[in-house]
């Protein structure tokens, strides 16, 4: 009998503890679900390119703790359908540890329980949605601050600086729009305001005419937007024939250079809240100038602001994964998020924390203009 006990702990000690899956000695296995065929097929594939080139600059540099990063794409095309799908495959066929960037609050939605039933972590969506953090539960976590309080912080700001006497909402019939419209309601009545006119637009639609005589009628002298691109192009430039000029703010949604490039000189002055900074050629920052050049070597293409967000997603699961330690796990990586600050980078991205109570690393956004055909910062980071 006692033969047999030391035989069996002798086994045991022989025996390799079960795999964690997508960790091996040598490789760490992430996966990104995004929109490759659909709608916002230029988000993503900025978004994308952002991640390989940060994945490169990492495995580069040694890797964490020794271990490539190997990054799996899949393409749902902005449908919860095929989101389902591709985080079934993600997580039974790649084995994935992490789900990182998934992109469109949808899409998220329908994809994110796949994920975290199977103990893979959720980690930094493209949505300003909050139910990307809230409910709390282990292994997920957003560092995208709510479009609600973003845009409640923002048009405070605005009517303060502006003096503007009557506000309007016009935004999408959807829980995107409705999500904006509530936070600027909520930040007029922070100062003792209210919206004057609210009028929404079917996703889709091409033709804002009578939303914005609607507006103009009530004498409104700022708009919020819960629009995205077309929609907000088109309702400035329909306001511009009706000579009507009011101070006119969105959310990181129409934060992106495809707004100033087709939208020409109609679009000066429009605001946005902002997480980061775009990038240009000719950013003050020579970090950002050398990132610039580097990036369009690679892809043969300008990056975006969806390029710095790929690149932050990646930045911030590498600092993670290192802070989590050699023995990554999915409960390793939990408690090193909870416990690590994220500090701010060269993009002008606010710092993040988290704890075992928060899992949105901040809640706050700045003000971002259009001015002479780009995006410019214009203030602090809003509260």
């Amino acid at each position: 009998m006692k033969r047999f006990a030391i035989a069996m702990l002798a086994l045991a000690a022989a025996t390799p503890a079960l795999a964690q899956q997508g960790v091996s000695p040598t490789e760490i296995v992430v996966g990104t679900a995004q929109d490759l065929s659909g709608p916002i097929v230029n988000f993503s594939k900025a978004t994308v390119n952002g991640m390989k080139m940060r994945v490169d600059e990492i495995n580069a540099a040694g890797g964490l703790h020794g271990r490539k990063l190997r990054l799996v794409v899949e393409d749902h095309g902005y449908d919860p359908k095929r989101a389902v799908l591709a985080a079934q495959k993600l997580v039974q066929q790649d084995k994935i540890f992490a789900a990182l960037g998934s992109i469109g609050t949808p899409t998220a939605m329908a994809a994110m329980p796949i994920y975290l039933d199977a103990k893979v972590a959720h980690l930094f969506p493209l949505s300003a949605a909050r139910e990307m953090f809230d409910p709390i539960a282990p292994l997920k976590f957003s560092f995208a601050a709510p479009y609600y309080d973003q845009i409640r912080a923002g048009i405070k700001r605005l009517v303060r600086e502006k003096g503007l006497k009557k506000v309007c909402a016009l935004y999408q019939d959807d829980d995107f729009g409705l999500e904006v419209m509530r936070g600027a309601e909520q930040g007029l009545k922070d100062i003792g305001s209210a919206l004057v006119e609210r009028t929404t637009y079917k996703r889709g639609a091409t033709e804002f005419s009578s939303q914005v005589a609607k507006m103009k009628d009530a004498g409104c002298d700022g708009v919020v937007m819960g629009s995205i691109i077309r929609e907000t192009i088109g309702t400035i430039a329909t306001a511009k024939k009706l000579d009507w000029n009011p101070v006119f703010v969105g959310t990181p949604a129409s934060y992106s250079d495809i707004i100033h490039k087709p939208g020409g000189p109609a679009v000066n002055g429009f605001y946005s809240t902002c997480t980061v900074n775009n990038p240009y050629p000719d950013d003050p920052s020579p970090k950002v100038r050398e990132w610039f050049s580097a990036y369009k070597a690679k892809f043969n293409e300008d990056p975006s602001v969806f390029s710095v967000y790929g690149w932050e997603i990646i930045n911030m699961f590498g600092i993670a994964a290192t802070a989590a330690g050699k023995d990554l796990t999915p409960d390793t990586l939990n408690k090193a998020i909870e416990s690590t600050k994220f500090p701010a980078d060269m993009f002008g991205a606010d710092e993040n924390t988290f704890s075992a109570t928060k899992h949105l690393g901040t809640d706050r956004a700045m003000l971002c203009q259009i001015q002479d055909g780009r995006w410019k910062s214009v203030s602090e980071y809003l509260t």
